[in-house]
């Protein structure tokens, strides 16, 4: 891997507006950690009232923005654990991965109830505990898709690389801060735009929760936004979106468009392209006084310490333990697996129990539910990979056009589909696919961003000599496609599926039953079958297609994507 050389921060003759305007930004940062906090542990009021005044969104924006970045900060800290220790460690893998697609394809909606209501008993005085179950439901929303991209890019390392690490004797956190975290740079800033519009998605869930006659609404954009909707203000309504859409625009531009010129260094090759992308924030801090200061006077010695630590608690690997982990497990493992095999066992046969209620036409309805379901899903993820595919690649390619599309890819991808399905429904009820045809829309504008999205971060990750090599051979339409592009984004291209994948069996629950204009339209499917039993309150029919559900992602994971990724690992990795 070749870093690119990191521009010598010259620090101005003295304190400037930037040192002055990012002074005032910390100070902001600080008081909304600070209010927040105070906000989280004040006591529990039994309503909230939502002012749908257009001074109130500031407020609310800033709120929403807090919940989503602490999300995310679980979120990130989860992906980087869990797709680590499911990309070195063998037996670990076969378990970890067929569990994060079972997880990712869960209907979130479906616990939230049992969530909210743990929490808030957990913490009756204050409002943490509807805090918490925001930000788990939004952190839900945004996991999956880090863990698996991060993952993808552990395993598919070039081996020289891994072997370069096991030569010099670096321990778990210096391999993890000096390889692997940059080897993922690319993967993880890409998937986190991909999280922050997933989150989007489920904030108005999240913050505007009923149960019966409990009030669990909590202050925020989604709220303001649910709030208009159903009090029908259009003006309010117009109001939120474009603080939305201004929200978005301005993380675009202050986080993720430095962060995408900043990954741009940790590109495997040889030869720096002629043409990368810019920010105007990130060659701002570059001529930071404060930032200079902060770079040659407070992170040395911090880092000096922190590897101090690391060292101690992460010891060396010796060069002979090539390849993934293995080995005896730990007194811990063998204890933690005895307490899980137990868990399961207790739960299984309580499951057992319940499906004993169901009868035989219960059972032979699970079949032919499970392959409809698979059909539109399949269908869904076709479609998608026709349009995004191409395009994901030419924005990719080229940095001007990633940096005029991205924060319109933000945009598009952060508005929720739900809200876009009655103009569906209305149109493609008179088609003769009729709901079916409906509930392939649905699924499509909710999975088609994540393969977006992983595109143009594997073709961003296209090192510059193969493509000048590409150039110099002459290698023109399918042959540049079947020789360059389409190995070239491979890994990510099997990441963006498989959470597109689980995307598409998550939303079948909302577009296979669909209330609308105070009728019921429903279709043969899983889908529809779990949305069905939840509102009829049958558990036992509930639990079976939840079950079958499971089964059907673990196989596909066992069969597709399991061998996909091995692909991906041994065939279409640098190296």
């Amino acid at each position: 891997m070749v870093r690119r050389p990191e521009t010598t921060l010259q620090p101005r003759r003295g304190f400037g507006a930037i040192d002055l305007l990012l002074a005032l930004v910390l100070a902001g940062v600080i008081y909304t950690i600070a209010a927040t906090a105070a906000r989280w542990t004040a006591p529990v009021t039994p309503s909230v009232a939502i002012d749908l005044a257009p001074t109130a969104l500031p407020g609310y924006a800033a709120l929403s923005v807090v919940r989503m970045a602490a999300a995310y900060l679980v979120a990130l800290g989860f992906s980087l654990a869990y797709g680590r220790i499911a990309a070195t460690h063998r037996v670990a893998e076969r378990v970890m991965l067929p569990a994060l697609d079972i997880l990712q394809s869960i209907p979130i909606l479906s616990f939230m109830p049992g969530v909210v209501l743990a929490l808030v008993a957990l913490f009756p005085h204050t409002n943490l505990g509807l805090e918490l179950a925001a930000v788990l439901l939004i952190f839900t929303s945004q996991a999956w898709n880090l863990a698996f991209g991060f993952y993808q890019a552990l395993i598919t390392i070039p081996q020289e690389l891994r072997e370069a690490a096991l030569v010099y004797q670096l321990d778990a956190w210096q391999r993890f801060w000096k390889l692997e975290l940059p080897a993922g740079a690319i993967s993880l800033v890409w998937n986190s735009m991909m999280s922050w519009a997933g989150g989007w998605f489920f904030l108005i869930a999240a913050e505007q929760f009923t149960l019966g006659d409990k009030d669990f609404r909590l202050p925020g954009l989604g709220s303001y936004l649910k709030v208009a909707a159903d009090a029908g203000d259009s003006g309010a309504l117009l109001l939120g979106l474009a603080a939305l859409i201004a929200v978005i625009v301005a993380l675009d531009q202050l986080l993720w468009r430095p962060l995408v010129a900043y990954a741009e260094r940790f590109k495997m090759e040889q030869s720096e392209a002629s043409a990368v992308p810019t920010s105007w924030v990130l060659t701002a801090l570059e001529r930071s006084a404060l930032v200079a200061w902060l770079h040659e006077q407070v992170l040395p010695p911090l880092g000096e310490r922190l590897d101090r630590v690391a060292a101690r608690l992460f010891p060396p690997v010796a060069p002979q333990t090539v390849g993934k982990a293995g080995g005896r497990p730990a007194l811990a493992v063998l204890l933690g697996g005895a307490g899980l095999v137990a868990a399961a066992a207790w739960g299984g046969w309580q499951l057992l129990r319940l499906l004993a209620e169901l009868g035989p036409d219960d059972w032979a309805a699970l079949p032919p539910a499970a392959g409809a379901t698979f059909l539109r899903t399949a269908a869904a993820l076709a479609l998608g990979a026709l349009w995004t595919v191409p395009v994901g690649l030419a924005i990719g390619l080229r940095p001007r056009w990633a940096q005029r599309a991205q924060p319109l890819v933000q945009i598009a991808a952060s508005i929720p589909a739900t809200a876009l399905f009655p103009v569906l429904l209305l149109l493609l009820l008179r088609l003769p696919g009729g709901l079916d045809l409906a509930a392939v829309g649905l699924m499509l504008l909710g999975t088609q961003w994540y393969i977006l999205f992983n595109t143009i971060a594997g073709a961003q990750a296209i090192p510059t000599d193969l493509r000048e090599a590409a150039a110099v051979y002459r290698l023109r339409g399918w042959r540049r496609w079947r020789y360059l592009l389409l190995p070239g984004v491979f890994p990510y291209l099997v990441t963006g599926l498989i959470t597109a994948t689980g995307g598409a069996w998550n939303a079948s629950i909302v577009s296979e039953y669909v209330s609308f204009g105070g009728q019921q339209y429903a279709t043969l499917g899983l889908g529809a079958l779990i949305a069905s039993a939840a509102n009829d309150g049958d558990y036992a029919r509930l639990a079976a297609a939840t079950l079958v559900m499971a089964a059907v992602v673990v196989t596909i994971n066992r069969w597709v994507w399991r061998r996909l990724y091995w692909l991906a690992e041994e065939r279409y990795r640098l190296g």
